[in-house]
């Protein structure tokens, strides 16, 4: 049916097709189907870089079980119902993957983001998504290297954490990404040499990340006396 749900083995011909540089349109018309069925589907797990078949077919299920009904009573505001929550979710998840962020580790961010405390354990992130300890812990690893989750013990269990600070930190991350860009090309400008085709791009680059990583450190400093200044 052309407007139904891909399966997996269309899945696996579309993550073909964008790695071997076909459009939207040709995977669609290869497969029969709309082209914005297509669109929607890479947009929604990854984007044409980020796409793997296996991680959106796993992706569509876990939709499909958080979009069956649930009971409408309130949240302890009185005012949300689960099922409101719940989509916000799936949306959520979705936007981060569209920006980038791969599916899972998009699905574990949004359960920390949505938690009271911030944090749970490898467990209940096991039983909320419904995927495996492996998955879990290949997620967490991704998001901890990039400063987005960090860990608590807590007793005899490990519970990873997201505070009110995690954009500072991931930032501050990124900043020490900036520097390593800049030094590693700098050097490969001074190996190739500036009047060269190759050591003029390296050096422009090293420029560039130089730039970017110092007006980065200033809007992270800038963001942290803003919340010093906080009452």
């Amino acid at each position: 049916m052309p407007g139904g749900r891909l399966t997996h083995e269309e899945r696996q011909c579309v993550a073909a097709g964008l790695a071997a540089g076909l459009s939207y349109a040709e995977i669609a018309r290869r497969l029969g189907r709309p082209g914005s069925t297509i669109s929607r589907e890479v947009g929604r797990n990854g984007g044409a870089r980020g796409y793997r078949a296996n991680q959106a077919q796993q992706a569509t299920k876990w939709r499909a079980r958080r979009r069956k009904p649930h009971p409408a009573t309130p949240s302890e505001t009185g005012e949300r119902a689960p099922r409101a929550q719940y989509e916000f979710e799936d949306r959520f998840a979705e936007m981060m993957a569209r920006t980038g962020v791969p599916a899972m580790m998009a699905r574990v961010l949004v359960c920390l983001f949505t938690s009271d405390t911030g944090s749970l354990t490898a467990p209940e992130l096991v039983a909320r998504l419904q995927v495996s300890p492996a998955s879990v812990s290949k997620a967490v690893g991704w998001l901890e290297q990039r400063g987005l989750v960090g860990r608590e013990r807590d007793g005899r269990r490990e519970r990873y954490v997201i505070d009110d600070h995690v954009w500072y930190q991931a930032w501050q991350v990124s900043v020490r990404s900036m520097a390593m860009w800049a030094d590693f090309t700098q050097q490969g400008a001074d190996l190739f040499g500036s009047a060269s085709p190759a050591g003029a791009r390296l050096r422009a680059t090293s420029q560039f990340f130089q730039h970017l990583g110092h007006d980065m450190a200033q809007a992270a400093e800038h963001w942290r006396q803003t919340l010093s200044a906080r009452p």
